[in-house]
C-alpha cells in the first residue's frame, strides 16, 4: 500500500493531473472521432462513401453515418437534378497564347492560336459552355480530378470537327445582307450546337464502351461565335461596300426608270403627233384627189361624157387666170387652143411662165 504522503507529495499531484488531462483529451478525441461519422448531406447534393479509397455506396440528402477516416472517406457532389457548367479556356486564344514560349510569341507560331478552319476556309473564334449533369455518381468521383481536361479535350475534338463541315455563315451571321430570313439562321445555330453536342455524348459513350466511363452526361451546349479583328474590319467594309453598291444600284434604276418612262412619253407624243399629220394630210390629200378621183371612177364606170366637159368649164377660168399669156393658134383646127407663158426676157408680172393646150368641147 502506497504512503499517503507520497500521493500528496508535489510529484504525485503532478502525475495525477497529467493523467486525468491525458484521459480527458483521449475521451474528447475519441467522441470528436465518433461525431465525425455523421455527415450532413444538402437537399440538392449526393455523397459517395469510399471505404479505404474504394467506392462503396451513394448516398442522397440527409444524415449520413460512416466510419471515420482512415476507415471511410465521403465525397459529396452535386445532385443528379443539378446541370454544372463549365467553360472550355484551351479555346480562347489568350490561353492558347499562354503556352507558348517567348521564341514562339514573337514568331507567327501562334498565328493560328485560338482559330477553327471553318469549311470554305474560313477562321472562327467559339467560346463554348459545356452544361452537364452527374449520372453516375461512382463513375465520377474516380475520374473527378480529370473531368475538366476530359470536357476539355472532347469539346476541342468536336468544335474542329463541326466547324470543318459547315461554311462560316452557317457558324455565325458574318453577312447580313446574304441571310434570307432570321428563322433561317436561328434553326442553322441551333442545329450547329445540337451537333456539338451528339458529337460530344458521342465521345463520352465510346469512353465508355471501353470501360473509362466519365459519370457524366452533357445537357447542353452554348457557343458564342466571332471573328479574327482584321476579319471584322474586313467585312465591315464589303459590308460597307456592297450596301453602297446597293444604294447605287437602285439609284441608277430611280434613274433608268425615270428616263424611260420620259422617252415612253415623248414616243406617246410623237406618235400621236405623227398620227395626227399623218390624218391632216391624208384628208387633205384626199380632199385635193377628189375630183380626179371622181372623174376617175366614172371614167371606169362610162359615166364620164358629160364630167370631163362639166370640169373644164369649172377649170378653165382658173388655168386662163393663172397663165402670164394667152395666144391662141386655130390654123385649121378652131378646136385647139394654146396658151403661153411671156416670151424670154419680157417682164411680166407673173413669176413664170407656163403653156397650156386644151380643147374646146
Amino acid at each position: 500500500m502506497k504512503n499517503p504522503s507520497t500521493l500528496y507529495s508535489p510529484w504525485g499531484q503532478s502525475y495525477r493531473i497529467a493523467f486525468f488531462g491525458l484521459y480527458a483529451a483521449t475521451l474528447l478525441a475519441a467522441l470528436a472521432w465518433l461525431f465525425s461519422s455523421f455527415h450532413q448531406i444538402p437537399p440538392d447534393s449526393q455523397a459517395v462513401v469510399l471505404r479505404f479509397g474504394k467506392p462503396i455506396a451513394v448516398e442522397h440528402s440527409g444524415v449520413l453515418f460512416a466510419w471515420p477516416n482512415p476507415v471511410d472517406n465521403v465525397e459529396v457532389i452535386p445532385g443528379p437534378a443539378r446541370i454544372l457548367q463549365h467553360n472550355v479556356l484551351p479555346l480562347q486564344r489568350s490561353q492558347q497564347l499562354k503556352q507558348l514560349s517567348p521564341e514562339q510569341y514573337e514568331s507567327d507560331a501562334g498565328a493560328g492560336a485560338g482559330y477553327l478552319l471553318t469549311g470554305d476556309a474560313g477562321v472562327v473564334q467559339l467560346n463554348m459552355q459545356i452544361f452537364y449533369r452527374i449520372n453516375d455518381p461512382l463513375r465520377f468521383v474516380i475520374q473527378r480530378p480529370h473531368i475538366n481536361a476530359l470536357i476539355d479535350r472532347l469539346a476541342l475534338h468536336a468544335a474542329t470537327i463541326v466547324s470543318a463541315s459547315r461554311d462560316l455563315d452557317t457558324i455565325l451571321v458574318a453577312r447580313p445582307e446574304s441571310v434570307q430570313n432570321d428563322s433561317d439562321s436561328a434553326q442553322a445555330r441551333s442545329k450547329l450546337r445540337s451537333d456539338l453536342k451528339q458529337k460530344i455524348q458521342q465521345d463520352l459513350q465510346q469512353l465508355a464502351t471501353n470501360g473509362n466511363a466519365s459519370g457524366i452526361e452533357i445537357e447542353r451546349v452554348d457557343i458564342a461565335s466571332s471573328l479574327p479583328f482584321d476579319a471584322v474590319s474586313a467585312f465591315d467594309s464589303v459590308l460597307t461596300a456592297s450596301q453602297q453598291a446597293e444604294q447605287n444600284i437602285a439609284q441608277a434604276q430611280n434613274a433608268a426608270t425615270l428616263r424611260l418612262q420620259q422617252a415612253q412619253q415623248q414616243s406617246d407624243r410623237l406618235l400621236q403627233q405623227a398620227e395626227a399629220t399623218s390624218s391632216e394630210t391624208r384628208a387633205q390629200a384626199e380632199v385635193s384627189t377628189q375630183t380626179i378621183t371622181k372623174l376617175a371612177q366614172a371614167r371606169a364606170e362610162g359615166s364620164a361624157v358629160g364630167l370631163l366637159p362639166r370640169l373644164w368649164r369649172e377649170n378653165i377660168t382658173h388655168i386662163l387666170s393663172s397663165a402670164g399669156q394667152v395666144i391662141t393658134v386655130a390654123p385649121g383646127n378652131s378646136s385647139q387652143l394654146l396658151l403661153q407663158g411671156p416670151a424670154p426676157g419680157a417682164s411680166t408680172s407673173t413669176p413664170s411662165s407656163q403653156k397650156i393646150y386644151g380643147s374646146f368641147p
